[in-house]
């Protein structure tokens, strides 16, 4: 039985973590995760939610369900996993309600845009087992947030409020527990009413950025730029511009 489900909603695709009871990672949910992306690629999609459909978004790792269990030696094939998460080329966003702990902090990350419930709480509990984040937690909250505050979070290991972590720049947006799933799918709908090119131009610039710096990004800005010209997106949002003016431009294709 899968512990990811997948769905196509319009343009977005929906993808569910629904691994009872509390979507603990191990291999498996890894692998799965990455099968219902790519299926969301496959079908066409133009974004993607990823949303849990159990009590908490996600409640951290299955440390003994990882290959062999406890320390894990190998870890280019887990690093690819979580890369391909990461670069997958639809812009993604999260969902989080209930708990994000431990490594569900670290896959809301891996998310481009992260809408959160007001209820919700996230914490980076590892060194309480006398652990690190497994999933690159402390790397990709320190894009986020700043080495400082990434320090602060890891290292205490507390748990924080959605509010604060908006106020840090670890997420994007906070609202209404009720408002959610509305809020949530208007921006998965948002972003897959966009140019996908141009938006997945922006996503692989930006994480490179993050990655390698200004550089690393500049090195890869005309490919991207080519790409984008020779996009239909383009061409029907220079046709509309011209017809209407600014914010016209509707995208059905790529």
């Amino acid at each position: 039985m899968t512990t990811v489900l997948f769905e196509k909603d319009g343009a977005v695709g929906v993808v569910t973590m629904a691994k009872p009871p509390h979507n603990l990672i191990d291999d498996r949910f890894l692998t799965d995760l990455l099968s219902a992306y790519n299926k969301a690629v496959e079908e066409g999609c133009r974004s993607i939610l990823l949303r849990s459909g159990m009590r908490h978004f996600c409640a951290g790792a299955d440390v003994a369900g990882f290959t062999g269990g406890g320390r894990r030696r190998d870890q280019a094939g887990f690093e690819s996993l979580l890369d391909a998460l990461e670069n997958i080329g639809l812009p993604s966003v999260a969902a989080v309600h209930g708990g994000a702990l431990g490594g569900g902090v670290e896959l809301a990350l891996t998310c481009d845009m992260i809408v959160a419930a007001d209820t919700a709480f996230f914490g980076m509990a590892e060194a309480s087992l006398g652990l690190l984040p497994l999933l690159g937690g402390v790397q990709r909250m320190t894009q986020r947030v700043g080495p400082a505050r990434a320090k602060e979070m890891a290292m205490f290991g507390r748990r924080h409020d959605p509010a604060a972590l908006e106020r840090w720049g670890a997420i994007n947006l906070v609202t209404a527990e009720a408002e959610l799933p509305a809020v949530s799918m208007s921006w998965a709908r948002q972003l897959a009413a966009g140019p996908t090119v141009a938006l997945t131009g922006i996503k692989r610039l930006a994480n490179l950025s993050a990655r390698h710096g200004i550089a690393g990004a500049d090195a890869h800005q005309t490919e991207a730029s080519n790409t984008m010209w020779a996009s239909a997106d383009h061409k029907r949002g220079l046709q509309a511009f011209a017809k209407t003016g600014p914010g016209s431009a509707v995208f059905e294709g790529n």
